[in-house]
């Protein structure tokens, strides 16, 4: 399927999907409607993949195979799906007044067969509020899509459906979309610099299980399988856990993201979890998240986060559950890493001390769907002197520093208000923290306006501010070899002339517009 828009740009088959199914679902919010249509995509891609091992089975019926046997499909890893939540039967009845009905029945059906997905589908289909004949619309557009055979999920058809409506739905609802989404180059960057081949991997505020999905593509992507990294994660909002476990299903991710949602810092579900990469985006500058109760709490070693900021909060969430040789990658709001209120500079400093921090990455703006807070992302490391890097190898000594990149000038506009970070700018700044830790073959070098190895000194000196225009300083202007003091007097000295320029000009004007009648000169002009 693809589409031709008025500029003449050929449109994937997700665009073409989202567009009409946006068309039908009328007056719903898009907050409402992200569960409808989801919900469906998944039904059909468990349906899809159900039906081809069920053909598959019906051939060989004369060898003994039973296409009914629910457990040939569970040794493949394949859910079981009973009659009444098939797609085809759903289908036949795409035009009935009762369609919203039989599709709960289904999610039921499926549930009740499928433990591991109890509590997680959705299934309010019914309700009147849900025009039927828009429904019936969705039902008969998803049809025309393959997305659970073979072929399909080779090409990872379901999972760029998926993420297409995911990333649509976040700039639908615009802050509470970003709540579950985070843009994938920033995802991919984050992923690229962390490298996670082999461990636990975990995002204690997870949203839609993005990061996750990630970390499983580089890991493929390098040589590897499923099943390399242990995925583990927890989200407090109830549909977005949900959303997550349908993502993580889908791609056939084993993941532990606790049997119910919950609120990581009051309820932390993976108490003993000790992982080898961390991944996140929390809430920017979290107000209401209850720090009062937690005044003692065991997490805050390096001192006690303002209840009026989550921030720091979630800093120390990350290094508590850090294994030994451990590294942490996340995104905060440009204000962790300079502010001084409520203790959080004592916080940074304590850190910053306790050689923790790896490396600072400036970012451009209006990368995300929920927020033109200027945003940055966040490396920690466990064990910089001995720690190991991509593949094992051992790392240089990077205690005494940290990296500073700044990649406010990177990117390009996606389209009026959303800028993505293309390819070559996340090798850009990938490649560079590779060079640095020692993990590549590239010899690393200090790059003026991009990147900076500062000293500890001199993260003291800058009174533990972590910006890393700071420490990047000024490019470097080939051919320029006028001293400092001459170029400012030149500069002076043009700058007098043209303001003495735009007098007369100014007076010339004035005078033209009197001997039009327009204005009136004073006496003294």
């Amino acid at each position: 399927m693809a589409n031709e828009s008025k500029a003449g740009v050929k449109l994937g088959f997700e665009q073409t999907l989202w567009a009409t199914a946006d068309k039908l679902r009328g007056h719903m919010d898009a907050a409402e409607y992200k569960h409808v249509a989801l919900g469906l995509i998944f039904l059909k891609y468990i349906s899809d993949a159900f039906g081809e091992k069920y053909d598959e089975l019906a051939a060989q019926q004369a060898q003994g195979a039973d296409p009914e046997d629910r457990d040939e499909y569970l040794a493949e890893n394949i859910f079981w799906v009973p009659k009444e939540a098939r797609w085809a039967y759903l289908q036949g009845h795409a035009t009935q007044p009762n369609i919203g009905k039989l599709i709960d029945e289904a999610m039921v059906a499926i549930e009740t067969d499928n433990p591991r997905l109890k509590g997680v589908l959705p299934k309010d289909y019914a309700r009147p509020a849900l025009d039927k004949r828009n429904l019936g619309g969705v039902v008969n557009l998803i049809a025309g899509i393959g997305l659970g055979d073979a072929e399909s999920r080779s090409k990872d058809i379901i999972g760029r459906v998926y993420e297409y409506f995911l990333s649509q739905f976040a700039s639908a609802e615009g802050k509470k979309g970003g709540q579950f989404y985070t843009p994938q180059s920033v995802v991919k960057l984050l992923v690229e610099m962390l490298s996670p081949w082999k461990g636990r991997v975990y995002d204690p505020c997870c949203g839609s299980g993005g990061m996750f999905v990630s970390s499983e593509k580089f890991v493929e992507a390098h040589g590897g399988k499923i099943g390399d990294v242990s995925v583990y994660g927890q989200e407090s909002n109830s549909t977005t856990w949900r959303l997550a476990m349908m993502n993580l299903a889908i791609r056939g991710i084993e993941a532990n993201l606790g049997k119910e949602p919950g609120d990581t810092f009051h309820r932390d579900l993976h108490p003993d979890l000790k992982a080898d990469y961390i991944i996140a985006n929390p809430p920017f500058n979290m107000s209401d998240w209850g720090g009062e109760r937690l005044k003692e709490d065991k997490r805050w070693a390096y001192g006690l986060p303002p209840a009026s900021n989550a921030n720091f909060a979630w800093v120390q969430h990350f290094i508590h559950h850090l294994a030994p040789n451990g590294v942490a990658g996340f995104v905060l709001a440009n204000g962790s890493l300079s502010s001084n209120s409520g203790g959080e500079g004592d916080i940074r400093r304590a850190i910053v001390e306790a050689k923790l921090v790896d490396c600072m990455v400036a970012l451009p703006g209006q990368l995300f769907y929920s927020t033109q807070i200027p945003v940055c992302l966040w490396f920690l490391a466990r064990n910089k002197r001995n720690g190991k890097g991509r593949v094992g190898q051992p790392l240089r000594d990077r205690s005494g520093e940290v990296l500073f990149i700044d990649a406010r000038k990177l990117g390009r506009m996606a389209d009026r208000t959303h800028r993505e970070l293309a390819e070559g700018d996340l090798k850009q700044i990938a490649d560079t923290y590779h060079a640095w830790r020692g993990d590549s073959a590239d010899t690393y070098a200090d790059i003026p306006s991009f990147c900076k190895a500062a000293s500890l000194d001199e993260v003291r000196a800058a009174g533990f501010a972590l910006t890393p225009g700071r420490y990047v300083g000024a490019e470097l202007i080939e051919g320029d070899s006028e001293p400092f003091e001459d170029k400012m007097c030149r500069l002076s000295a043009e700058l007098v002339r043209q303001f003495d320029e735009g007098a007369k000009l100014d007076k010339a004007i004035r005078a033209n517009l009197a001997a039009l009648g327009f204005i009136d000169l004073p006496k003294d002009a």
